[in-house]
């Protein structure tokens, strides 16, 4: 007999006190910038367990408006933004290319945690983003290598074989460029924590860009 998707939903719980802990986030106590702050969660998330708390969604839209959504990885955060990497001709790079804003979310489940942010995307210099690519894994490096994403692919062991002397490569040329794959880099115009509450008083904290800094304000959950 098949799963009840809708009894399934409805004996999934959230924040279970047995497993999660929901620190108090105090508004008053909150740094004057977002990056310290966003530091300190990604350091107390990891302590807590979270696996791939680097991980985030980043949505783009094409041409036409309409939305997509996928999970990347964090490749840094400074003053310059929130950076991530991909290949130039992959669907999300055609979207940034017509339209260069995004937005991100990390989610925290082990401290019952969100950040949230949008704001307009950049590239990086090209020597940064292979300086980024070989900063990383062999498997990293044979992945961009590897490269058509986002193409139509004809068989499994097309990949299979393209993958393989991606590898190869990766193993015998660790410096090997990857001309289209490129650093991106988001400046935040907002950015919101969201720390959730057992009794569903989540407190929700944007920091929002002015001409003299940043503004902090407290939303409705």
């Amino acid at each position: 007999m098949g799963t009840d998707l809708h009894e399934l939903l409805r004996s999934l719980r959230v924040w279970d006190p047995e497993v999660t802990e929901l620190p108090a986030l105090d508004p008053a106590a909150a740094t004057s910038e977002p990056l310290p702050l966003f530091t300190r969660w990604l350091a107390e998330v990891a302590a807590a367990g979270q696996r791939e708390p680097h991980t985030m969604s980043l949505a783009t839209a094409d041409a036409d408006g309409l939305p997509d959504v996928r999970i990347v990885m964090l490749h840094g955060a400074d003053a310059d933004g929130w950076s991530f990497a991909t290949h130039a001709h992959s669907r999300k790079g055609g979207h940034l290319a017509v339209r260069p804003y995004a937005a991100l979310a990390f989610h925290w489940p082990a401290l019952g945690r969100q950040v949230r942010l949008r704001g307009p995307v950049a590239t990086a210099p090209a020597e940064e983003a292979q300086a980024d690519l070989h900063a990383r894994s062999t498997g990293a490096l044979a992945a961009a290598l590897t490269g058509r994403q986002s193409d139509l692919l004809g068989s499994v062991e097309e990949l299979a074989r393209a993958s393989d002397e991606a590898w190869e490569r990766a193993r015998r040329e660790p410096d090997a460029p990857a001309p289209s794959w490129t650093l991106y880099r988001l400046r935040p115009d907002e950015v919101e924590f969201f720390q959730g509450d057992a009794r569903r008083r989540h407190v929700r904290l944007r920091y929002r860009r002015t001409g003299e800094g940043w503004a902090r304000e407290l939303l409705w959950p």
